[in-house]
């Protein structure tokens, strides 16, 4: 098995090919066209794995291919111990700082725990050219999770530095994967720093799965992301929002005017929460958005007529509703009406080629009963209001995060993963 020549492809790819990489002579047979200087734009080394003499040797190739502009890494280190990680990705990352074209890297579904967060760390804080970061699986924690958050706080300051100093081809920060990492609450303090200080630029962020609550995501609301007003899709499904979160994300979602896909899914938004979300789309101020991802959220009867409301006079560009596992019925008369209308604008708007999924409600097969949650529901608002006044959010963020500083972590690698990671993109995600 070779590697693509220059000739064929800009494309250096070892793609999945299962190769255990421990030293120099094991690269040899693959590497012939990395040995041509200034060739290649994308690099793909994801689905094998190395160690620590093989990356060292591969080193001076990849700091050599100064037009690289993409790099996959993602799943490049599975089977090896821990010790073996943070030497390898040192040589790596070492190398691709001198790469001043590299605005893409997916280091997915590799371990940055405590114990080997430190190379990413530095290239992180250094890395001026980072336009689009994918870090999905990587076994963080909050402690590791704030580490990378705050490198990348530094390299805000850094990207400020160099524009100072007459580089005008100094890209924004615009996109960040980092899902299924346990950021927590105790991490949210650094990421909302971090967004903050990358606010102009930042357009699209996905932070699924990572156990961040509800005194975590307002604060990451408030604090972080409502600065960013340039941002065009947020992805923070399976998370937990509450009333508490759902507020927070109500009352920063009208800084969003680019906004085109949100997706809260399985957040628990709530009842309540849905509806003051919706009640602020009918403000007008998201005319752009495309997307909704609603579903498993106890969202009722009278949440569905206020999307119903706010699709009709507020939301012209929206085209798909994923609304199943809430608690309505399938025949309420307002989903029927938001049927109609996403039919109506598809017919309008839609192409042949689009797929089925591009437009309309998601298959409604595990709804759940609305009378389930009905009694339980009106009973405890005033609770919860009242508690929204009270609550410092940064103060409970920060707390979090200090006892998170004290927590040893154990680190682990997530040697199978449900789904793979994001799809590395050149022109963006």
């Amino acid at each position: 098995m070779a590697s693509p020549s220059p000739s064929s492809s800009t494309t250096f790819s070892l793609r999945d090919k299962g190769l255990k990489l421990d030293s120099s002579s094991d690269l040899e047979p693959y590497i012939a066209a990395l040995q041509n200087p200034n060739t290649i734009t994308h690099l793909d080394l994801s689905g094998n794995t190395l160690g620590a003499p093989a990356a060292a040797s591969l080193a001076p190739l990849l700091s050599s291919q100064t037009n690289l502009v993409s790099a996959d890494l993602h799943d490049i280190f599975t089977s090896r111990l821990l010790e073996e990680i943070p030497p390898a990705l040192t040589s790596l990352l070492t190398a691709l700082l001198s790469c001043p074209k590299l605005q893409t890297i997916d280091l997915s579904d590799n371990a940055f725990g405590l114990n080997t967060k430190d190379p990413l760390v530095s290239f992180l804080s250094q890395h001026v050219p980072l336009r689009h970061l994918i870090l999905n699986n990587n076994g963080m924690g909050p402690i590791g999770g704030a580490a990378i958050a705050k490198a990348l706080t530094d390299l805000a300051t850094k990207k400020t530095e160099a524009r100072k100093q007459g580089n005008k081809d100094v890209p924004d920060l615009e996109s960040i994967v980092c899902g299924r990492n346990r950021l927590e609450n105790g991490s949210m303090a650094a990421w909302a720093e971090m967004y903050a200080a990358h606010a102009q630029g930042i357009k699209s962020v996905k932070m699924t799965q990572n156990g961040i609550r509800q005194e975590g995501m307002s604060h990451l609301m408030s604090k972080g992301l409502g600065e960013c007003k340039g941002l065009e899709v947020l992805d923070m499904q399976d998370n937990t929002f509450t009333i508490m979160g759902a507020t927070a994300l109500a009352g920063v979602i009208s800084k969003w005017t680019e906004l085109k896909e949100l997706g809260v899914g399985d957040d628990l938004l709530g009842a309540r929460g849905a509806v003051k979300l919706f009640e602020r789309l009918a403000e007008g101020k998201n005319q752009r958005v495309e997307v909704l991802r609603l579903q498993y959220n106890d969202i009722d009867a009278r949440g569905v007529k206020a999307l119903l409301h706010a699709a009709k006079t507020a939301l012209p560009a929206l085209r798909r509703v994923e609304l199943n596992g809430n608690k309505f019925s399938e025949e309420d008369p307002s989903i029927e009406g938001l049927s109609e209308l996403l039919s109506e604008r598809k017919e309008e708007k839609g192409k042949d080629d689009d797929p089925e999924e591009h437009w309309g409600i998601d298959e409604l097969d595990e709804l759940e009963s609305e009378d389930e949650e009905e009694e339980g529901d009106e009973g405890e608002t005033e609770e919860h209001e009242e508690e929204e006044e009270k609550v410092d959010y940064g103060e409970r963020v920060l707390k979090e995060a200090d006892e998170a500083e004290g927590e040893k972590v154990t680190q682990k690698q997530d040697g199978e993963v449900d789904e793979l990671a994001e799809k590395l993109s050149k022109t963006g995600l």
